[in-house]
């Protein structure tokens, strides 16, 4: 596939939903990918990429474009923070409240972030429960970290979309006291449309672009 075969397939979910005025945005998952992959997509007029190691962000960054709009997209330690917020426009993993200190802490104001919910309640993610996001999501809040919304992926093997329709419930029910929570990150490539119907504000795709 490509990028303009995968935008096609996001207009036509789009459609089918009845979102097509509705802006979806699409972050490049470009972890493992070489510098030169991501500057021909670069080229093309992409410009959001997402990364889920510090070490690897902090390679590729000065070494591309400037205006490239990069989103951390994977668990993150709080002795990486420091390495991590300088570069990215968006955190799309936090997921825990001693994380959300280590966040705000600094000298310039930090990048908005979403709240990662463990929607299938799994031991081996990271993330807040359903039941806890809301409480979680004041704290978070009154630490000063600018919540814009929600990040999630639904359990590997089950039915994706009613994962998703909770997500967009939770983020709904979030806005009732956070306005700035609008944003829901969701969808891969094996799923993006599904979430993309389901109220997807974002959705995170590598593969169905590089491979």
């Amino acid at each position: 596939m490509s990028l303009a075969q995968v935008q096609a397939r996001m207009r036509a979910a789009q459609e089918a939903a009845g979102r097509s005025n509705e802006p979806v945005e699409l972050v490049v998952v470009s972890k493992g990918r070489p510098l030169g992959a991501i500057q021909e997509l670069y080229k093309a007029g992409h410009r959001d990429f997402g990364e889920n190691r510090a070490q690897e962000l902090a390679a590729k960054a000065p070494e591309l474009p400037g205006d490239i709009r990069w989103h951390f997209i994977g668990p993150l330690q709080r002795n990486k923070v420091a390495l991590v917020r300088p570069l990215v426009a968006k955190l799309h993993s936090l997921d825990r409240l001693p994380l959300a200190d280590a966040w705000v802490r600094g000298k310039t104001d930090a990048p908005p972030a979403l709240l990662e919910i463990n929607l299938g309640d799994e031991p081996q993610k990271h993330g807040f429960r359903p039941g806890e996001a809301a409480a979680a999501c004041d704290a978070i809040v009154a630490k000063g970290v600018d919540v814009r919304g929600v990040m999630s992926i639904p359990p590997l093997g089950e039915t994706a979309t009613p994962y998703f329709e909770r997500l967009v419930e939770l983020r709904d029910e979030l806005a009732q006291r956070h306005p700035r929570v609008v944003e829901v990150s969701a969808g891969m490539t094996d799923d993006f449309e599904e979430a993309i119907r389901a109220g997807a504000t974002t959705i995170r795709v590598g593969r169905a672009i590089f491979d």
